[in-house]
């Protein structure tokens, strides 16, 4: 059988965010094994048709709505304005066709192009989340979304959300771990010169005021730690690295990446599990013990919560992965 990438759909709309409608194309784009794209991206409108932004210049597309039909996977980019934004409606149109895309397929916003699914009626019931600044406008629009402002993106099955525009880029890197496993998504990310993934939530990023400069930093501390994941780590051993009290690091830890020492840890190891079962034939034992779990069945427990499956099946769906492209 003939390759064929999996293709991504860009739907672009009047008032389109110009950060958001590239991050599609640059992050896909990127992903590759060997000299294999794993991913073809299109751009459409409706009708084909240009659309504009504010900052100053129109987009013309190769597409119209018809290439939904055949695409993979839906990104709908923010928007900065446009019925979607302003009322909560969208052509029945566009409405139409990206409903009988989510059917067959994967539908994914960038920031505010969460307003357009809601409008076509694809987030109702479903958690959602959209740049933290347009939450309020969000709430009254569309109150049968279960909004959450305070995180990064949600993957709910075949509709994921992200927040602001950089969410779209780790959204996108998880749509690629999750289809071709670790090694790929951080080969794309550093092909993107971004992270891998981020810590937090957009609280981090919420405006308020600046904490009192100290001089102090927990940075040093948390690339301390990614060398020693194996050891038995807690909040004490952390604290006394980074030569702060318990409390006063608690805090420092918090400010600067959005989330408390136990679950920045947690999330470290299950990683490293992830790469090990990927790049390794070691016994599931060992992942554990080399990934801080201790036990196998503590690390079925925090990879399921994590990806929902159990380490070896995991292994065995990112092995089949490997093996097809």
């Amino acid at each position: 059988m003939a390759y064929r990438p999996h293709r991504v759909a860009v739907l672009a709309m009047d008032d389109f965010a110009p950060l958001d409608l590239g991050i599609p194309g640059q992050v896909f784009w990127s992903a590759v094994s060997g000299e294999r794209r794993l991913y073809e991206i299109v751009t459409c409108t409706a009708g084909g048709l240009p659309v504009s932004c504010r900052s100053g210049y129109r987009v013309l597309p190769d597409h119209d709505l018809s290439v939904l039909e055949t695409a993979d996977t839906v990104i709908v980019p923010g928007i900065h304005g446009g019925s979607a934004w302003e009322n909560g409606t969208i052509s029945a149109e566009v409405a139409d066709a990206l409903r009988r895309a989510a059917r067959h397929g994967r539908i994914m916003s960038i920031c505010t192009g969460a307003f357009v699914l809601a409008a076509a009626g694809l987030l109702d019931g479903r958690p959602a989340t959209t740049h933290w600044r347009d939450a309020g406008r969000f709430r009254t629009l569309f109150p049968q979304v279960r909004l959450d402002p305070d995180v990064l993106f949600i993957d709910d099955g075949n509709i994921l959300t992200s927040a602001g525009s950089a969410s779209g880029i780790d959204l996108c890197l998880h749509v690629i771990r999750q289809d071709h496993g670790s090694e790929i998504a951080n080969r794309t990310a550093r092909r993107c010169v971004t992270p891998p993934f981020r810590e937090g939530g957009q609280a981090q990023y919420i405006e308020q005021p600046l904490p009192q400069v100290s001089g102090l930093s927990t940075a040093a501390t948390r690339d301390w730690t990614l060398t020693r994941l194996h050891e038995p780590l807690d909040l004490a051993v952390l604290a006394s690295h980074a030569q702060m009290s318990v409390r006063t690091f608690t805090r420092r830890f918090r400010e600067e990446t959005g989330l408390s020492p136990a679950r920045w840890l947690t999330r470290q190891r299950v990683e490293h599990a992830r790469n090990l079962l990927e790049r390794t034939d070691l016994p599931v034992d060992e992942v554990a013990r080399r990934s801080g779990f201790g036990t196998a069945v503590s690390l079925r427990q925090h990879l399921h919560a994590a990806v929902g499956v159990a380490p070896l099946s995991y292994r065995q769906t990112f092995r089949d992965t490997a093996r097809s492209i």
